[in-house]
This record gives structure tokens, C-alpha cells and sequence, in this order.
């Protein structure tokens, strides 16, 4: 019988002082497509009467996002539930669902003026996505930066506490993609067009924990 493979565990050997130094670098990438997404919903006395009035709605908007080129069009299965009665509303049955897709940031502004203003549509803050064909460069990068600023940092507490120049032994990367969102895209917005060069940019983030040894 074979013996079970034990765990083996790498030891770093210092002979001198261990330091250790977070890096961390971002870059801001030219916005290529916009992640769109909306919360479509109807209702009606009966659950017959929510779906079917949803799939009317349903129609109305998948036609609206295809005139406006939409990629990546994915519709989730619909959901209904029973809400009672309430002082200031009868009972009734209502039934959602979440459309998504992908966007030419040209046409942010119909967007939220065609789409946005149908009958049960409430959309979602939208996400600026990069081009996906530089993520490799980037990452090259970040890499490159978050590890310089790492070694600066080491350099110069090695320097502060009268050690010499740190050798590099174990390198962690701590993260990556950090995407960031658009606020305040919805159907009730004000009257100013909406610009997506005003929208914060997608953001590469990449953060490193290394340990130096200086003697």
C-alpha cells in the first residue's frame, strides 16, 4: 500500500532581516463596450394575467435593445409572487424578470431615453468593460509597476534601519480585474443627455505582498 503524500512545505531562508512590502499599481482603460442590465416587471389581478402582460412588455423592449444593436442579449426565467392587499394598494399579482446585454457606449443616451422610459423597465447602473484583447499587456504591466513599488518600499526601509540593498524572496499576488460602476443610469434620471465619456473608466488593479531579505 502506498503511504499518503504529506504536505510539504517550502521554508524561506533569511540570513539577515525578512521585510516585507505591499505593491500595488492601477490603470485606467479606454471604455469599449458598456455591460447594460434592467429589471422588467408587470402586474395583474391574476398570475395569468402578470406573465402575460410581462411577455407583452418583454416584446416591446427585446425590440427596442435590437434596434440599438445590443450584444449578448440574455433574458432570466420570469418569476412571479402574490401581494396582498394594503391600504394604498389592492392585491395583486406581479411578475419580473432581468434582461442584460452588451452596449456601444454610443448609445448610452437611448438607451436610457428609448429603454428606460417603457412601461416597467427600471435599469440597472451600467459597467464600462475594457477591450479584452490588452488584458494580457495590462497585466504585464501591473505586474511590473506593483513589484517596483513593492522594491522602493523595501529599499527604503532597508535604508532607514542601516541594511543594505533587499533580495527578493516570495511573491504574492493579492488581486486583479476591479471593476467599477456607473451610478444614477435610470429611468427617472434628469433632463441632461447622458455622455459615457463621463462615466469612470474601467480600472485594472493589481495588488502584491513580497518579502524581501537585507543584510
Amino acid at each position: 500500500m502506498t503511504p499518503p503524500v504529506r504536505a510539504q512545505q517550502v521554508q524561506l531562508r533569511c540570513d539577515g532581516t525578512l521585510l516585507e512590502a505591499r505593491g500595488s499599481a492601477e490603470k485606467k482603460r479606454t471604455i469599449d463596450v458598456l455591460k447594460v442590465s434592467l429589471a422588467l416587471s408587470a402586474e395583474a389581478a391574476t398570475a395569468d394575467g402578470a406573465l402575460g402582460e410581462l411577455q407583452r412588455r418583454l416584446a416591446v423592449v427585446r425590440q427596442a435593445l435590437q434596434r440599438l444593436q445590443v450584444m449578448e442579449l440574455a433574458v432570466s426565467s420570469p418569476s412571479s409572487w402574490e401581494r396582498p392587499a394594503s391600504p394604498k394598494r389592492p392585491a395583486a399579482v406581479e411578475a419580473n424578470l432581468q434582461v442584460s446585454g452588451e452596449l456601444a457606449p454610443a448609445q448610452l443616451q437611448a438607451l436610457v431615453r428609448e429603454v428606460g422610459a417603457l412601461p416597467g423597465v427600471r435599469l440597472n447602473p451600467v459597467s464600462p468593460r475594457a477591450d479584452q484583447a490588452g488584458d494580457a499587456a495590462v497585466r504585464r504591466q501591473l505586474l511590473r509597476l506593483a513589484y517596483q513599488d513593492a522594491l522602493l518600499q523595501a529599499r527604503q526601509l532597508a535604508e532607514a534601519i542601516g541594511l543594505g540593498m533587499p533580495t527578493p524572496l516570495e511573491v504574492q499576488i493579492d488581486g486583479g480585474f476591479r471593476p467599477m460602476l456607473a451610478k444614477g443610469m435610470m429611468a427617472d434620471s434628469a433632463p441632461p443627455p447622458f455622455e459615457a465619456g463621463e462615466l469612470p473608466p474601467p480600472m485594472d488593479r493589481l495588488d502584491m505582498q513580497v518579502r524581501f531579505c537585507a543584510r
